[in-house]
């Protein structure tokens, strides 16, 4: 049988997205989500429950995620998980985060009116950004995904 990695995710941003560089040039961006549930508990008391994923963004998506998403937006994730592990203090520490396939904002576009809760869209860079290195203690860059699948930018919802 063969094996399945698929995420499908709709939530939040629960900050704002910051495009890095990685030294050969890709662009990739970390975006923190938060997607909650409501559910009837035993005892009959409606209750909440919030669940925070870590996404990693590669190439143009990242780009466009850095521009146009901010704190509170929503957004719909599709990727794959992803099982880091380093070690700190002697400690083995693991998490799973989901590395992006696809993002698509959802909701409509802040110059629309239709959505503020948040400040307006950075205007883009005349210039090209200055190229940053991740910090040392990063994990060793990822190769992004299917660098041949690349979202027109015509087909943006804003």
């Amino acid at each position: 049988m063969a094996d399945f990695n698929k995420v499908i995710l709709l939530g939040n941003l629960t900050r704002d997205p910051e495009v890095r560089y990685t030294p050969s040039g890709t662009a990739v961006t970390d975006l923190r989500m938060a997607m909650n549930r409501r559910f009837r508990g035993s005892d009959g008391q409606d209750r909440d429950e919030t669940c925070f994923v870590s996404v990693t963004v590669w190439g143009r998506q990242a780009e466009n995620c850095g521009q146009y998403l901010r704190k509170g937006r929503q957004a719909l994730v599709e990727g794959r998980l992803k099982l880091d592990e380093w070690e700190k203090e002697g400690q083995k520490i693991s998490r799973l985060t989901v590395t992006a396939e696809r993002v698509q904002f959802v909701g409509g576009s802040p110059r629309s009116g239709e959505f503020d809760d948040g400040p307006a869209p950075r205007q883009a860079p005349q210039a090209q950004p200055a190229r940053e290195a991740p910090p040392a203690s990063e994990e060793p860059e990822e190769p992004p995904p299917d660098e041949d699948v690349v979202e027109d930018e015509d087909n943006l919802p804003f």
